[in-house]
């Protein structure tokens, strides 16, 4: 990044490297592609393995997997274990025994493949989900799978079925699998992180539930013990509400989703049909979960259904269908945030005059997009919502610095794209209720982006309301401006979909909202 750290993400050199602890010395291992990951280190210590690549691909887009036996440093002359130019390989780990395990998503889905004497096979694919995480390729260091101490695999996946995590244990070479899954098994809901323990049936790991906060986990194969957890509060039961994994149909097929129905111990409602709150995920290339979310129980406790989005493009189900987003996004997340809310509408669950639509960040451009594109909702929350493409394209850090060649065109040749689904630019088009909330200090999406917009609604007289948190960056750290956030946009749609939610939350202070009768 250069010596005082301010070099533009085209000057930026990402290289493998080896520190002598002692001496300070430093020796180039890899070198000559865009970007590199993982290293590891073979048992013997003669080889390390890594994944590299190159603009404008994302790691999930077409990466490659080498061995160096640290004799030169020029990639190219490495040893190529798998990549081919269009498939995506990633967590490489090297065995005890000196076989190389690694994911790739050659056959349609993240697989558990293992590398001898030349050759790869797999040890573990499932057929409708992926392995490796969530979110595999957004971060040094995640891994889906765990060698245990007796030298068998443990891998985790998500059960689409039930929406738990289940956890294969199997042979070196994939025989003789066990999967496990549920209560029954005595695991958490939803886990990762696997971790070998020193016995032989023992794992470590982050779990957690619809009805749990994260915590670390210590399994045995048929019982878990809670070690540790992010949160010492206790809540009842009875406010909980359950996650339950729907798919609907829309433009390309197929999207998913989370659906949460109201739940409240003491109250409920004559109505036909809640209102409904449909979320939208960051990255764009992330997904939703099922754990324990205080910001969707927030929701659900108030009368409110809510429906999490893993909408096309989103990780987890496939490369096919993480590669709907390729060249559409603005498009296809839009038309599967809509389509889930109108599925909903048909089955009973949601009042369609009463849809609301939120998000924060890659999920805002989400948000804006379909109160600005689509008919669909009937008022909407942008968290520090992306409102310009082009400005996110011209300023971000090395990593994401071509990733809207993906997911939108190339940069300035596709000007005329990024403008067309520029919400900053289509404000024309906006008619229903919009709360802006953003944070001053945000450089990722410049507060400018949420004050141009306020101003167009403003003058088309389209009820809304502008806060600015001081302090804040790209996403709210402060507790109390993430309490006045939920509280603001709670009240911003009780105004709009008249009802008064100050009796039952006296804590939600009341703020302007403009062009509202």
């Amino acid at each position: 990044h250069g010596p005082e750290g301010k070099a533009k993400p085209v000057d930026v050199i990402n290289e493998v490297v080896a520190i002598n602890l002692s001496t300070g010395a430093e020796t180039v291992l890899a070198k000559g592609r865009d970007f590199y990951a993982a290293p590891k280190l073979s048992p013997d210590g003669s080889k390390v393995a890594y994944v590299a690549w190159d603009h404008p691909n994302m790691p999930w887009d077409a990466t490659e997997l080498r061995i160096t036996d640290q004799k030169d440093a020029k990639t190219d002359s490495h040893q190529l274990v798998c990549g081919d130019g269009d498939s995506s390989v990633l967590q490489p780990a090297w065995h005890p025994s000196g076989a190389l395990f690694y994911l790739t998503d050659e056959q349609g889905f993240y697989a558990l493949q293992r590398f001898e004497g030349g050759a790869s096979k797999t040890v573990l694919s499932v057929a409708d989900a992926d392995l490796g995480g969530s979110a595999p390729g957004w971060a040094f260091g995640q891994q889906g799978y765990a060698f245990l101490a007796d030298g068998r695999v443990a891998a985790a996946y998500p059960d689409r079925q039930t929406g738990q995590t289940a956890v294969a244990i199997m042979n070196e070479d994939g025989s003789a699998k066990t999967v496990y899954s549920g209560e029954a098994s005595g695991l958490p809901h939803s886990v990762g992180g696997l971790t070998p323990g020193t016995k032989k049936d023992e794992i470590y790991m982050i779990g957690g539930g619809p009805d749990k906060p994260a915590g670390v986990y210590r399994w045995d194969l048929s019982a878990s013990t809670l070690l540790a957890s992010s949160s010492s509060q206790e809540i009842d039961a009875a406010y909980i509400s359950k996650p339950q994994p729907v798919k609907f149909p829309t433009t390309l097929g197929e999207a998913y989703g989370f659906y949460y129905p109201p739940r409240h111990p003491t109250c409920s409602s004559q109505e036909a049909a809640p209102p409904l709150l449909v979320k939208a995920h960051g990255g764009p290339t992330a997904c939703t979960g099922a754990t324990f979310n205080p910001k969707i129980q927030y929701w659900t406790s108030r009368g409110f259904a809510v429906l999490d989005v893993d909408y096309g493009g989103s990780t987890g189900y496939g490369r096919d269908y993480r590669r709907r987003l390729r060249g559409a996004w603005g498009i296809v997340d839009i038309d599967d945030v809509c389509a889930g809310a109108q599925y909903l509408v048909k089955q009973g669950l949601a009042d369609a005059k009463r849809l609301a639509i939120d998000g924060g960040s890659a999920g805002g451009y989400t948000t804006l997009g379909a109160l600005a594109f689509r008919d669909v909702f009937t008022a909407g929350c942008s968290l520090y919502g992306v409102g310009d493409l082009a400005a996110l394209a011209g300023d971000t850090h090395k990593f994401e610095s071509r990733y809207l060649d993906g997911l939108v065109g190339k940069y300035p040749e596709d000007e005329k794209i990024y403008t067309e689904r520029a919400p900053i630019h289509s404000v024309d088009k906006l008619n229903c209720p919009i709360l802006l909330l953003q944070g001053d200090e945000d450089k990722i999406v410049p507060p400018n982006q949420a004050e141009t917009m306020h101003k167009a609604l403003l003058e088309k007289k389209v009820p809304t309301a502008l806060k600015i948190y001081e302090g804040e960056q790209h996403g709210f750290r402060k507790s109390e401006n993430i309490e006045d956030a939920l509280n603001s946009e709670l009240y911003f749609f009780s105004r709009v979909f008249g009802f008064d939610c100050l009796k039952a939350n006296p804590e939600v202070e009341v703020f302007p909202i403009d062009n509202l009768p």
